[in-house]
């Protein structure tokens, strides 16, 4: 008996939505502690913007590879 059960879906559309959130909320913070006057938190939060941005970059990148491995196939909760 197979079925969609059979294989997991992939998280990696999720993951990429979540980290551009994170990305676009500690740029936003970046922009407000820079403005308030808080260099030193500005920083971390452009840093953990940074983090997030190769992170939505290495996510595209493995879908893209898995759509050349696999065309056709949608595993994924938002495709």
């Amino acid at each position: 008996m197979t079925g969609p059960q059979d294989r997991p879906r992939s998280a990696l559309n999720l993951r990429l939505a979540l980290a551009g959130a994170g990305f676009v909320g500690c740029a936003a913070l970046a922009v407000g502690l820079f403005w308030a006057g808080f260099p030193a938190l500005g920083w971390v939060a452009a840093a953990v913007a940074l983090v997030a941005a190769v992170n939505m970059i290495f996510v595209q990148y493995r879908r893209v590879q898995r759509h050349r491995r696999e065309p056709g196939q949608h595993d994924s909760l938002f495709e």
